[in-house]
């Protein structure tokens, strides 16, 4: 039956069943579209866990890499610090407070052909209306040689018996003969005639005493070999005994170093008590290897005397348990370290030795500005009058008013190095000039660091104190000999006097 024939009434039964027939071959077409959307589900899924896994992946090697991005960094970093120090100017004992000992070889070769000192103009040498010195012929000599020709230089005949004119007269002086004096001395009992009294002599012996010792000669030699000019035992031990033919212990160079130390202790005493009564004093510290830790080494000076001693540390307190309220009527000459202005002293005085230093440094950091030129100028032009007089009162107000107005200029532009110095004058620009008003104020401190620098002379030399006793020996004796210095009195006679 085809729909044509299909009549009206009938067509919407026809179009029913043909619904039926379409719903129900979609419902036999259901379980293969549910098995087909499940297997595309499962593939869906293993696709997503795959991409998962690769994202988990990824993530972490971006955080490997993240992480040695920020090592590199770091690494960039400090490699670029590295390189400014080789791209700015290196910081040594000639534009800094850095140590010689802690500068490289090139510097110290360029600070021993380089002086902050301006140059002259004259020529090196001897200047015109200087008057020279030379050795000057002793009125006694110890012994009277003649010398004369035996033959005649023209005919070959001998010259005995002729007549002689003195020529010339050379002084040769040389070492007498290096060999010990043994002095031996015999100390007899004396028996009193009158009541048969057995009278000891002045020299008693001591108990376990050698027979054979030295005397005060030979122990203030071997204190001056170390304390003086640094030698350690060793070389003091090789010393005597190839020069002296003397065979010494080192054990027994101790014990005078010690009894030396001992014969100091009234002279210290009085030393440290004429500090403490003196209007002016230069301090300093510095590092002191001993018995196997850092300590420091103190200086305290004056005109006319010296103190060094170890402390623990280099705070304020060190110097105030020593010096107490004697620092109140004392005026500082001393650098910037913190400590200082910690005490209560009556005035202080900045070392611009350490200021000109620091100024070179920023004249060679760079070179185009003119602001630390400026700086530098002032100060230079401030102890070349002082220099020029000496003994006169000058007034620092315009000093002042000078380095004031440097201080406010803005130099934000400089380099870090420039602001960082200006904000340090500032703190201190009123102990800069206080050497004008005073005559007895020295513009720098190097008094205390010539004094403090015999410590690092003697640490390169041994290395290190092993005790706390050696340590303190050599400060006091040091002590003795750089008062000594300063009155311009024999050294090696005031060691004996220790003893």
């Amino acid at each position: 039956m085809t729909v044509n024939k299909i009549s009206v009434k009938n067509l919407a039964w026809y179009n029913y069943l043909l619904y039926l027939c379409k719903v129900k071959k979609r419902a036999e077409d259901i379980a293969p579209m549910l098995a087909e959307m499940t297997e595309h589900l499962r593939s869906l899924r293993e696709t997503v866990n795959s991409q998962h896994e690769q994202i988990c992946a990824l993530n972490r090697n971006i955080d490997k890499q993240n992480r040695e991005l920020r090592k590199l960094r770091k690494e960039n970093g400090e490699l670029r610090e590295r390189l400014a120090r080789y791209e700015l100017p290196e910081k040594n004992s000639g534009n800094s407070s850095t140590p010689p000992s802690k500068e490289r070889m090139k510097d110290e070769v360029v600070r021993r052909t380089k002086s902050l000192r301006k140059p002259t103009g004259r020529k090196p040498g001897g200047q015109v209306g200087h008057q020279g010195s030379t050795l000057t012929r002793d009125g006694e000599p110890t012994m009277v040689e003649e010398e004369s020709s035996e033959f005649c230089t023209n005919c070959g005949a001998p010259l005995d018996g002729c007549e002689r004119v003195l020529d010339h007269v050379t002084q040769v002086i040389s070492l007498p003969q290096l060999t010990p004096v043994v002095k031996e001395i015999r100390h007899y009992i004396t028996i009193c005639r009158n009541c048969g009294e057995r009278v000891q002599p002045h020299a008693k012996r001591k108990a376990g005493s050698n027979a054979v010792i030295y005397d005060d000669t030979v122990k203030a030699l071997v204190v001056y070999l170390n304390v003086v000019l640094f030698l350690p035992y060793g070389r003091i031990a090789a010393f005597l005994r190839e020069v002296f033919g003397l065979e010494i212990s080192q054990g027994s160079m101790v014990n005078w170093v010690n009894a030396a130390k001992r014969g100091a202790g009234p002279a210290i005493k009085e030393i440290e008590q004429r500090i403490k009564r003196s209007s002016v004093a230069g301090f300093d510290e510095s590092g002191l290897y001993c018995n196997k830790r850092l300590d420091w080494a103190w200086i305290a000076q004056t005109t006319y005397f010296t103190l060094l001693f170890r402390a623990g540390g280099r705070a304020s307190k060190e110097l105030d348990s020593r010096f107490g309220d004697a620092l109140e009527r004392m005026v500082a000459v001393t650098d910037r370290h913190s400590a200082y202005f910690a005490l209560n002293f009556l005035d202080h005085q900045v070392c611009l030795a350490h200021l000109l230093r620091e100024l070179q440094y920023l004249n060679e950091l760079d070179k185009a500005q003119d602001w630390s030129v400026r700086v530098e100028q002032l100060l230079q032009e401030a102890i070349h009058k002082r220099n020029e007089h000496p003994e006169d009162v000058i007034d620092k107000d315009p000093w002042e008013k000078q380095l004031k107005s440097l201080l406010t200029e803005n130099v934000s532009h400089l380099k870090e190095p420039f602001g960082k110095l200006q904000k340090g004058l500032t703190r201190c620009q009123d102990y800069i000039f206080n050497f004008l008003g005073n005559p007895a104020i020295p513009p720098d401190n190097n008094a205390s660091e010539r004094g403090i620098r015999k410590v690092k002379i003697k640490m390169k030399n041994s290395g290190t104190f092993r005790s706390d006793d050696g340590a303190d020996a050599f400060l006091e004796i040091l002590s003795i000999v750089e008062t000594t210095k300063k009155h311009n009195l024999p050294i090696y006679d005031a060691i004996r006097a220790l003893f």
